[in-house]
């Protein structure tokens, strides 16, 4: 059990905590919401027992382990694999101390630590942390290498391994998703919902939270509300108390009529496919989510420009990727054929490192086409949000500077209302730019993209820093924003209320997407399967990709024929690795009736023996684990043939 008893924190002039209470049991998965800055990452301290209370007791029931992720990266020359495996400190002592009796020829000592391990089930470590790495985006091939070959975000990926391999009871975790694409994600999603602890998350990812999280605690003027449920039941509950305090009624009613607006404008569109039917229900759903935002301090639109052409910006045969200083090139997507019309709202989906951004860079012109043509329209304005952007923020100016440069003749009045509207109220509006939080460097850049009013509106991954206020905001101002615009995000919540139609972006092609979210998640899915399947069954050759079966009887028998020749192999396979099995099982027994002999732990003479058994039993073991798998991986392949023989 976790309980904060009337807990109260300051940190500097402000209080982040007065009279808190705050109770958890054990198994709970709780997310942790509220604004930047309201004590989120305080909360965390406590439990780790780096921050102290001011007032009020934490209580945690005692031998909880706890895994956090840490913030700093050590060990760069470490491999990844081995950078994850370090997270169990146990089992790497454990191991050390095992090397250490070895050398100094303790038989009984060694025995002793290969049972540990066995009992920390070490001997299946090293395959557990590399199905995480590749869980969140790692190729086989990257296992080996050392952390410093990797950016910043992919180092914070082998980071989260590392913390969700630590042996835990309670998993803290910041922000998670923040160096994700939607792929990896989705794994996490499922990893968490399995996980047996104690959870909390924080995040700014609603449909993240729904997913995993069965309470929500909310940070509410210094005190901690606990709710149970997701967080679509925490919106609605919130919505209901904001509802019965009258002084919120009048606010509450003019948000609700916005967003009403925002449906009937929407209405009659949204009848052309899954995707607009699911954007209205969203956007139906908008006016009951913005009750419980009444009170957010962020409310802004996008102006889209007095002018526009038809189309906006085509793309023609176009091959798009990078050529390094030599010249030589590394192309990732061929034969682009695009033209965006206005009005089009189009979401991008595709595998981590398919090259969305590297599309949307090519449409904004920064990244030059490897061949092909780029045909802008006359009017055609670009509003363009990277998070590399905010590293081109003036860090020495202010938020009202930045805006007067793009703007000399604007009126004051104006820069600073439309700066309000984005969390820069008052005397923030002029605050150095150097000491604001990435979500606040975040806000500013997207400011500047709405100050300039595009006609193509081009975002790559625009909530990331963002927490959930400003990520409703940023929604509704996109819902309402009359441009075009294209978004990559793993905010699921963000695509289904902005985007009415998905191209995705795989196998060096981009193409429009006959399908909703739930149709990606089930087509990754199977992709995911068959390159498993392709990988273990058939390593000479791939189908082609693409071809589709003709719609008669005689290429139906011949594509089931196929497929029952596809079992034969899939079956010897299996058979064959269930015979080793029974063998290695019964080496593996005699092995250990030797190793029950008490004579020979207490033997001087049959050290060197006691030595090689124990080597025989680690190779068994590892043996063992490895046709388990292929029996495994065989069986689930030939699983999944005979349900597609039957349909």
């Amino acid at each position: 059990m976790i309980a904060l008893r009337q807990v109260s924190l300051q940190r500097g002039t402000q209080a982040l905590l007065e009279g808190a209470d705050l109770t958890l049991h054990a198994g709970h998965k709780a997310g942790i919401v509220g604004p930047n800055g309201a004590g989120k990452s305080s909360l965390f301290k406590l439990l780790l027992g780096e921050l102290a209370p001011d007032r009020g007791d934490v209580e945690m029931s005692g031998g909880q382990r706890i895994a956090h992720m840490a913030q700093e990266v050590e060990a760069l020359d470490r491999a990844i694999v081995d950078y994850v495996l370090d997270g169990d400190h146990e089992l790497r002592e454990t191991e050390a101390a095992l090397v250490a009796a070895r050398e100094a020829h303790h038989a009984h000592r060694e025995a002793e630590l290969h049972g540990a391990i066995e009992a920390l089930n070490g001997y299946s470590a090293p395959a557990r942390a590399a199905q995480l790495l590749v869980g969140l985006g790692f190729a086989q091939a990257d296992l080996a290498r050392p952390l410093s070959d990797f950016s910043g975000g992919w180092r914070m990926r082998v980071n989260l391994a590392r913390t969700l391999f630590m042996p835990s009871d309670v998993l803290l975790l910041d922000e998670p998703t923040n160096h994700l694409d939607l792929d990896a994600l989705l794994w996490l999603e499922q990893w968490l919902a399995r996980y047996p602890g104690t959870l909390l998350l924080i995040s700014h990812d609603r449909d993240f939270l729904d997913a995993v999280c069965d309470h929500i605690v909310h940070f509410d003027h210094q005190t901690l509300v606990l709710y149970r449920g997701n967080y679509s039941t925490f919106e609605r509950t919130r919505a209901e108390k904001l509802a019965l305090q009258q002084a919120e009624a009048a606010k509450q009613q003019a948000r609700r009529e916005e967003i009403e607006r925002f449906v009937a404008r929407f209405r009659y569109q949204a009848n052309k496919a899954r995707q607009a039917q699911s954007r209205l229900k969203m956007l139906e759903r908008m006016g009951d989510i913005a009750m419980a935002h009444a009170d957010s301090p962020f409310h802004f639109t996008i102006p889209a420009a007095d002018k526009t052409s038809h189309p906006l910006l085509v793309l023609d045969e176009a091959r798009l990727g990078y050529r390094d200083a030599a010249g030589s090139e590394a192309a990732q997507l061929d034969n682009v054929k695009l033209t965006l019309l206005p009005g089009q709202r189009i979401g991008l989906l595709g595998p981590n490192g398919a090259g969305k951004s590297t599309l949307i860079k090519s449409l904004t012109g920064e990244l030059a086409l490897l061949a092909g043509k780029r045909v802008p329209g006359e009017h055609l304005a670009i509003g363009y949000f990277a998070q590399h952007q905010l590293e081109g923020l003036d860090l020495a100016s202010t938020p009202f500077m930045h805006v007067q440069r793009l703007s000399p003749t604007a009126a004051d009045l104006d820069i600073r209302k439309f700066l309000g509207g984005f969390g820069f109220q008052g005397d923030d509006a002029f605050g150095e730019v150097g000491r604001f939080s990435g979500g606040e460097k975040a806000r500013l850049a997207l400011a500047l993209v709405a100050w300039q009013k595009p006609n193509l509106l081009l975002l790559d991954e625009p909530t990331n820093h963002l927490d959930l206020e400003m990520r409703e905001a940023l929604t509704e101002a996109l819902a309402a924003f009359e441009g075009t615009v294209i978004i990559v995000s793993h905010d699921r919540h963000l695509l289904r209320a902005t985007v009415d139609e998905f191209w995705r972006v795989a196998d060096h092609r981009v193409e429009p997407f006959d399908g909703d979210l739930e149709d990606y998640r089930a087509w990754l899915k199977a992709r995911l399967e068959g390159e498993r399947r392709e990988a273990r069954v058939e390593k000479g050759g791939r189908q082609a990709e693409g071809a589709a079966p003709k719609e008669d009887r005689k290429a139906a028998r011949r594509a089931a024929a196929e497929l029952r020749e596809k079992l034969r192999p899939l079956k010897k396979q299996r058979d064959r690795a269930e015979q080793a099995m029974e063998k290695v099982q019964t080496e593996l027994a005699e092995v250990e009736e030797v190793l029950a002999d008490a004579e020979l732990y207490t033997n001087a003479a049959r050290k060197e023996e006691l030595t090689a058994i124990l080597a025989r039993q680690g190779e068994l073991k590892s043996r063992l684990d490895d046709l388990e798998a292929e029996w495994l991986a065989a069986e689930e392949a030939l699983e999944a043939m005979e349900a597609e023989l039957g349909g």
